[in-house]
Formats: C-alpha cells, sequence, structure tokens
C-alpha cells in the first residue's frame, strides 16, 4: 500500500458529500471495500480515516492487546468503534461524513485531509494549522529524534 502523506483540503457541499483526495483513494482500490471507514480520534478534535485491511487491523489489535472486558478495551471499543462508520465512495470520489463526527472534529464547509502514513485525519483547516505549527515547535524544542534501529548502522 502507497503511503498516506501531505495535506489536502476539499469543500463539503451543501447535501454533506466531500470528496476524498484522489492520492489517498487510489491506495484503497485494492481492498474489497470501495470506501473508507471513520471514526472520532481519541487524542486530537479530528477525525480518523482509514482502509479497510488497516481498520481490521485496529480492531484485532484492540481485542487481543487489552484485557478482555477490561475497562481499558470497553473505553477504546466504546470510542472507536461505537462511533465508527463505513462510508462508500461515489463515483466522483466523494463520502459523506455524518454529521456527528463533523460536529466532534468542529469541520463545517471544508476539511482538510492529512495522511498519517497508513491511515489519514480529516481536520478543521484552522485547527490543523494551530496544531501542525505547534506539533513542529514541540518537536524542534524536544529535539525529538527516531531511535536507531537495531543491524541499521545507524540508518533511519
Amino acid at each position: 500500500m502507497a503511503l498516506l502523506i501531505g495535506r489536502y483540503g476539499n469543500k463539503i457541499d451543501k447535501k454533506g458529500r466531500v470528496s476524498v483526495p484522489k492520492p489517498f483513494r487510489d491506495t484503497f482500490v485494492h481492498e474489497n471495500f470501495g470506501g473508507i471507514y471513520v471514526y472520532p480520534s481519541i487524542r486530537f478534535n479530528a477525525i480518523e480515516a482509514c482502509g479497510e485491511s488497516y481498520f481490521r487491523e485496529l480492531t484485532q489489535h484492540l481485542n487481543d492487546s487489552l484485557e478482555k472486558f477490561s475497562p481499558e478495551q470497553d473505553d477504546l471499543l466504546i470510542a472507536i468503534l461505537d462511533n465508527a462508520h463505513a462510508l462508500l465512495f461515489d463515483p466522483e470520489g466523494r463520502v459523506v461524513i455524518p454529521a456527528e463526527l463533523l460536529e466532534m472534529a468542529s469541520v463545517s464547509e471544508e476539511a482538510r485531509f492529512v495522511g498519517r502514513a497508513d491511515y489519514f485525519q480529516i481536520w478543521d483547516p484552522k485547527s490543523h494549522e494551530e496544531h501542525r505549527h505547534q506539533g513542529l515547535s514541540q518537536a524542534r524544542t524536544r529535539t525529538v529524534t527516531l531511535p536507531v534501529r537495531p543491524g541499521s548502522a545507524g540508518k533511519v
């Protein structure tokens, strides 16, 4: 699967449809489900979106990594699965994001699509700009770096 990177802005039309950027749509063409899964971000005021294979991996991880019926598992299942929606692409590559998710993320007239390697986020453009600048500033202040992988001889 190609990496989901970059950021794109698209208007939400009067019927509530928004076009998913073609570079993002193209990464999901090999999957059985002709659309995306969307759910609220549990860390940010944004919507997270992914293809079928990533969503299956995520749900499997939720079931396998946490103790069955634990409060932590219940919280994450509620936060993600109870609020998730499977959205099919229309012939023009648009989806209708449920109003409840748009409201949770404060997205109204325009959506900012932001790649996160194997999933993407949907933000209010102004909120994303603030988040993006804050994240870069924090990374610089903390001098965040990636650890060297074993056997990589210092290569990324």
